[in-house]
């Protein structure tokens, strides 16, 4: 696009932003315009083509910081009913707004200079004068890219969701699925994938319209609830129900893992409800380590005790220490 343009060329509204949008917002109204009018979706339409050209120009300025300084620089002066004024006159003269860019050009010697020997430092590349495009100078640095804007246009992310029972998210899997697009992917899944993870696919998504880099697949993952298992970073973690006696008594159980047959656990004689027992390596195993199964204790009274249970824990009652519990309980709330 030829450099003058940018004195005629509202970019804020050809894509229906205010001009003080913020960069997130800036991205969601160019990506909701450029999914409606890309040449996927719209079939060949010339009218549709030629708007997506013009979209993608506006972004690639507006999405750079320096260059849209330097829009909102010129289309400033370019308000005033003297906007091509060489000498300085109405909203502060053309040389003002370029005198940033003429450091190491001849300093004051460039402020003399016509039209088109102001623009001949942005036409490097181009046929030179006023026809030509921006070139690798785009405002004294490298941009090149669509039409000569801040770098080839980056092809469109493409989307897609995956839900993954419990079991395979911590083993990892290879996975068929349908992008937004409609088009099938298989995606590999690490082992260890949490809940709510991202897998990026980089190079994957829809391809540049100007001879940029594709763009990535984005996979959002749900991990299912397993009914018995729990994940704590690497570690797995399981609730073991024990018997009082258990517990009283000291026992030798068997806990449940992943995928394996069961190992046993040895209870320390009183051991108490909420104590947690490791397993060492029994987690979730990674390229980045592997992690333990966390196996906590819970005492389970009983709902219902025949007559001969309850009369052996009544006597029991009454040979137990006399020690209250709670005592340290009682006298830290009242400290």
């Amino acid at each position: 696009m030829a450099s003058q343009d940018w004195f005629d060329k509202d970019f804020y509204q050809v894509l229906g932003v205010s001009k003080d949008i913020s960069e997130a917002d800036l991205k969601k109204a160019y990506r909701k315009l450029a999914r409606k009018y890309h040449p996927d979706s719209t079939q060949g339409d010339p009218a549709a083509e030629a708007k997506f050209k013009e979209i993608s120009e506006a972004y690639s300025v507006l999405s750079d910081t320096e260059q849209r300084a330097e829009y909102d620089q010129i289309r400033a002066m370019g308000s005033g009913s003297a906007r091509f004024t060489a000498g300085g006159q109405g909203a502060g003269g053309f040389e003002d707004v370029f005198s940033a860019f003429n450091q190491g050009r001849g300093g004051a010697g460039a402020r003399g200079a016509d039209f088109d020997d102001i623009f001949a430092m942005f036409n490097q590349q181009g046929g030179g004068g006023r026809s030509g495009r921006f070139g690798s100078g785009g405002f004294g640095r490298s941009s090149g890219g669509f039409q000569g804007f801040g770098g080839p246009q980056r092809g469109a992310d493409v989307t897609a969701r995956t839900t993954l029972d419990f079991a395979t998210a911590v083993r990892g899997d290879t996975v068929t699925l349908q992008g937004e697009d409609g088009k099938p992917f298989k995606v590999k899944v690490p082992a260890g994938v949490a809940d709510g993870q991202k897998i990026r696919l980089r190079g994957r998504g829809r391809s540049s319209p100007d001879g940029g880099e594709s763009g990535d697949i984005v996979v959002s993952v749900t991990v299912r609830p397993h009914p018995v298992f729990t994940r704590d970073g690497l570690n797995l973690r399981v609730v073991v129900p024990v018997t009082f006696t258990e517990a009283a008594l000291g026992a030798t159980i068997e806990v449940p893992t992943l995928g394996g047959d069961p190992v046993k656990l040895r209870v320390a004689p009183g051991t108490p409800s909420g104590r947690v027992l490791r397993v060492k390596g029994r987690g979730v195993a990674t390229a980045k380590g592997t992690g333990d199964l966390l196996a906590e204790v819970q005492v389970a009274v009983p709902a219902h005790l025949d007559e001969d249970a309850r009369a052996a824990l009544e006597r029991f009652a009454e040979l137990e220490p006399r020690e209250n519990p709670r005592a340290d309980l009682m006298n830290k709330a009242r400290g």
